[in-house]
């Protein structure tokens, strides 16, 4: 045996109780699970578990981490939580497919996601390109090569998109969808294993039901499954969850939520009414399943909020338009008066929305107030406030939008096709404490605190039940056979580090994270280990054969 580990509590990913074990790890595998008697007998490591809870590693179903895996090689955000997989390419756009035009458009897009990339050698155009980058990122001192986790990709629809129609309000021609549909076709092929929406973002957010649902019949008959960020999270957002449901049905594709939440003043105690949509589909052969964090604010770019006939041709019309005092005063009339699409149809609240970071540091001084307090203090409107945030940082600056509701966030994660998500964005001087602590935060408040849900059930949400949802034969649980992606926490302790003040700190009760047998984190701290690599989807067909 390489590593023995021995009387540790076992959560081992189904939600059974949790039973006491010894554990034994051969060549990156669980070789034996002894329920009873002495741990077996190795000439390698045992590490006495006692006190401590076995876990699968946890699978971080929304993250915002493809630039940071390529640019960190220990990603300790991540690897403290006991995270050993993140599924990227989110909320629709990302950084493959591309031509060098729109992944130029696209990194200024998103650099409040991920910084603008400027450290970073962008040598890939297609998504196989891209897995393959990430395969090869970093080397440790014995020679792995690979990422700190591992990762699966998601196609993003909105930089598919603007590859084949560009920032255009429009249907496409049936030579672009047909592009697309290649282009869909080639990058599951290549390893992704679906494809992500961003449907408040631009372009993403200007494809109709039809051309959404084509490109979803191309995921479904290459095994995978459609992430939408839909249309609305605010009036209308029942809606847009009927719209996803009506749409992956007709097009025999399974769906997965993304931050399924229910937010702004409109959607107070209405979970029930989300989850009383899901099971309907559900009890009539719906394959659905969907993702939260656990917290209130959600977190974007300021220019999200915008209107979206505001970003039509992109981030240089968009400055455009912002810097014309009659656009401006009609974007203004659309975010306070009517309700921007960009801002889910609700009109803004300006003491909700606090900026979180900026990408020029001249600007720093809005970091970590509202832009109504930064508004009353100047003596400008809220609007004027935002106007000038959004052209002196070039449409970079990101937000914390206070606009969540407890009750909603206990309601949807106690739901039997839940899992977890984090939704995490690094950047900014002030990011959301999710991206630190969204995983010991589920098992510290709101298993052991809250009681909301059993340690045991908590487990399943995090580990098995994403897993089935990427297809992960070998994942996911505690079992002969398996990948040893294993996670060893104290279920007394267990807490996330990280607040709202301080949003960068480490969680506190979770020791050892495993992946593929060996140890990321190891006492609490990060080793110089390399053992992620990217998990593709069941269509991938090697360029090799």
């Amino acid at each position: 045996m390489d590593l023995v580990i021995k009387n540790a509590r076992v959560a081992d990913g189904t939600g059974v109780p949790a039973y006491r074990a010894h554990v034994s790890v051969v060549g990156g595998r669980i070789a034996e699970i002894h329920r009873t008697g002495p741990p077996p007998a190795t000439s390698g490591e045992t590490l006495d578990a006692d006190g401590l809870t076995l876990a699968p590693g946890f699978i971080d179903m929304h993250a915002h981490t493809d630039l940071a895996l390529l640019r960190d090689p220990a990603h300790t955000s991540k690897a403290a939580q006991g995270v050993t997989l993140e599924v990227i390419g989110q909320d629709g756009l990302s950084y493959a497919p591309v031509d060098d035009t729109t992944l130029a458009a696209i990194r200024r897009a998103i650099a409040g996601w991920n910084g603008d990339g400027s450290d970073i050698d962008f040598d890939w155009r297609s998504v196989g390109e891209y897995l393959d980058r990430l395969d090869r990122a970093h080397t440790d001192p014995d020679g792995n090569r690979g990422i700190a986790v591992n990762a699966a990709y998601l196609i993003p629809q909105g930089s598919l998109r603007m590859l084949a129609v560009g920032w255009e309000d429009r249907a496409p021609t049936p030579t672009e969808l047909d592009l697309m549909r290649a282009e869909t076709a080639k990058a599951m092929r290549e390893g992704a294993v679906g494809m992500s929406s961003g449907l408040t973002y631009t372009p993403g957010m200007y494809a109709q039901d039809a051309e959404l649902t084509v490109l979803c019949r191309v995921v479904a008959e290459h095994g995978g499954y459609y992430c939408p960020h839909h249309r609305s999270y605010g009036a209308g957002a029942l809606q847009a969850y009927e719209e996803m449901v009506a749409l992956t049905r007709e097009a025999g594709c399974p769906l997965h939520l993304a931050h399924a939440t229910m937010n702004f003043g409109v959607n107070k105690g209405r979970a029930g009414d989300l989850l009383e949509l899901l099971d309907k589909a559900l009890a009539e052969g719906a394959d659905i399943s969907l993702d939260t964090y656990p917290y209130t604010p959600g977190s974007t770019t300021l220019a999200a909020v915008l209107p979206s006939w505001a970003s039509e041709g992109g981030p240089d019309a968009t400055l455009d338009r912002l810097r014309d005092d009659a656009t401006a005063e009609r974007i203004r009339h659309h975010l306070e008066e009517i309700g921007s699409d960009g801002c889910h149809g609700v009109p803004v609240e300006w003491e909700t929305i606090e900026i979180s970071g900026v990408t020029d540091p001249a600007h720093t001084h809005y970091v970590g107030r509202t832009i109504l307090q930064t508004a009353t203090a100047t003596g400008r409107t809220p609007w004027d406030t935002a106007r000038r945030l959004l052209l002196d940082d070039r449409l970079g600056a990101t937000i914390l939008q206070h606009v969540g509701h407890e009750e909603n966030v206990r309601t949807i994660m106690r739901h039997r096709v839940h899992t977890g998500g984090s939704d995490g964005i690094l950047q900014g001087a002030k990011p959301h404490p999710r991206a630190y602590g969204t995983f010991p935060e589920y098992l510290g408040k709101y298993v052991r605190e809250l009681g909301v849900l059993s340690l045991e059930e908590c487990v399943a949400h995090l580990t098995s039940r994403p897993a089935a949802r990427l297809r992960l034969a070998d994942r996911g649980t505690v079992r002969e056979g398996y990948r040893a992606d294993l996670v060893l926490f104290d279920a007394d302790t267990v807490a996330a580090g990280s607040t709202y003040e301080v949003p960068r700190a480490y969680p506190t009760g979770i020791p050892h994270v495993l992946i593929d047998g060996k140890f990321v984190m190891r006492d609490g701290r990060r080793t110089d280990v390399i053992a992620g690599r990217t998990v593709r989807g069941p269509a991938y067909r090697p360029a090799n054969g």
